[in-house]
Formats: C-alpha cells, structure tokens, sequence
C-alpha cells in the first residue's frame, strides 16, 4: 500500500473501533433483530428490518416493532402458521413508500419459502430454484401456484415436498454476493406479485446499489465477536459481502479518495468493495460501520 493508503487504513480502522461494537446497536435498524435468538426469527425481523431502512432510524424502528408486536414476537411462527383472518392489522400498515400490498406480497413469500427450505440463506443461493421460474405461475417443484389476492388475503400454498437430507447444503462460490443478489430477486418475484411491490427489492441486475440487501448479508454472514453482526450464515463468506453504498457512504467515500465519484450504483459498490478489500481481503464490509460513522458526523 501506499502512504497515503495507510494513513487512510489507519483512519478508517479507527471508526470501525468506535461504532462496531454493541453500543452501536441499540439505535440501528440491526436492533430490531437482536431481540431475538432463533436463527429463523432472526432471518425474517432482520429482513424486515433492512428492507424498510430508508428514512429517520428510529422511525424504522418504530416500523418494526409495531410488526412484530401484531406478530406477537414470534415472526417465523407468524409467517408459517397465520391465517387471513389474522392479516387485518397489517392492512393499516405503512412505512415511506411500502404499504399492505406489500407487506402481504412478503409474507406470501416467505410463507411458501419456509415450507420448502428451512432458512432464507437457501433464497441467496443461486441454482436452488430451477431456473424454469419467472411466469408467477409455477412454484419450485413446478406445481401452480395461485396469484395472491391482495391486499385482502394471501393465498395458501401447498405443503412442502419433504426435503433429500441426503443432499449436502450448495455453498456460494462467486467472487462477490452479485449473483446471489440477482438469484433472490428472481426468486423472490417467481410468484405472482403486484408490480408495486418490485421496487422494494433491488438487483444489481439493474444497476441497482442494493444497499439494504447488502447490509442484511453484513448482519447474517458476518461475525468478528464484537456482537453487531449474527455470523448465522456460512454458506456465504465474510470476503463475498459487497460494502453497503447509498449516497451518504458514496460522498463520504468520494471525499476519501476510494470512489471516482459520488454516485450510488452498483459499479461503485463494487468499486468501494475492491478498494475496500486493499485493506482487509478477508472482511471488506467491516468498513461499513467506518464508512457510516463517517457519514453520520457529516449529517449532524
């Protein structure tokens, strides 16, 4: 590395020392699912969570709780077991620009995705769904599965073919977490959706950031004993992980020297990750925190 390579380590290490650590915790989205310890209650509060992470933290927070709380703070439970009649308080939900409609598309989802695969790591696994999917007509085993009628109901799917535990779980071997980005957005709208609803979940396929999805890989595949991220998923790798970018980490990152602009799109996600990866090839998404930290002092 360079001089100023160094200086800039040594100053970005710094902030990592300052924010990762669990009082970090208490006032970040990544609170939401620290309330729990079951890893498939971890897995949905921590999507929810990093889905609806645009705005003021403590308004996501807010957001959140008041879903788990008509969840009675068992989501995984929720999401397998709940019946129509038990939707109607999230018919008054809303958070920014995601509303029921949404909210009910992603419990469809994750409904028939827990009845078929046992975590939502499998969902960023590219290859675990025959590619044949995309009509919104057919489920994974190539049975009809019916549109859901929203934002009223959601349409019960048939139960799970019983897995081959004989099968040794698939482990991602890209470079980087962009194909597997790509497989869960595809996966993720085989079913039959409200267009609305795609907007809330990005690909890079579409030059897209993805920051949220990204920072819910940091908070499931990461895991360094100071207590922020969960470590929960290990087919996915730490080296894998693409840095969280949105405009505030991109000028924070721009002013730094790491990125040629200011712009939040994928290339320079992937940019900021390379450069990134200078100062730590095993763990380039530690610097999320550094990076953040950065850019919170810059709004205050």
């Amino acid at each position: 590395m360079t001089e100023r390579e160094c200086r800039l380590k040594a100053l970005l290490d710094e902030k990592v020392l300052l924010y990762n650590r669990p009082a970090f915790i208490e006032k970040d989205p990544v609170s939401v699912p620290h309330l729990f310890t079951e890893k498939r209650d971890i897995e949905i509060a921590g999507f929810f969570a990093a889905v609806l992470a645009w705005g003021n933290r403590t308004a996501i927070i807010n957001s959140c709780r008041r879903l788990l709380d008509w969840m009675d703070y068992r989501p995984y439970e929720f999401i397998l077991q709940h019946r129509d009649t038990d939707l109607k308080p999230f018919l008054r939900f809303a958070h920014r620009t995601f509303n029921a409609t949404d909210l009910l598309y992603f419990f469809h989802f994750l409904q028939y995705h827990y009845r078929h695969f046992d975590s939502l790591e499998d969902a960023f696994m590219p290859g675990i769904v025959p590619t044949h999917i995309g009509s919104g007509r057919e489920d994974i085993h190539g049975f009809p599965v019916p549109a859901p009628v929203l934002p009223h109901a959601v349409q019960s799917v048939r139960e799970a073919i019983p897995a081959d535990t004989g099968t040794p779980a698939p482990v991602y071997n890209g470079d980087t977490v962009e194909q597997a980005l790509v497989s869960f957005h595809d996966y993720f709208f085989s079913l039959g959706h409200p267009g609305r609803t795609r907007k809330h979940i990005a690909t890079p396929a579409r030059k897209s950031a993805c920051k949220r999805l990204n920072m819910y890989l940091r908070w499931m595949v990461r895991s360094d004993g100071q207590g922020v991220d969960f470590g929960i998923w290990r087919r996915l790798s730490p080296r894998q992980l693409v840095c969280p970018l949105d405009v505030h980490v991109a000028r924070v990152a721009h002013r730094l020297g790491l990125l040629p602009d200011d712009r939040a799109s994928w290339h320079n996600a992937l940019a900021l990750t390379r450069r990134l990866r200078r100062f730590n090839r095993e763990d380039p998404a530690v610097y999320d925190y550094a990076l953040f930290g950065l850019g919170m002092a810059e709004r205050l």
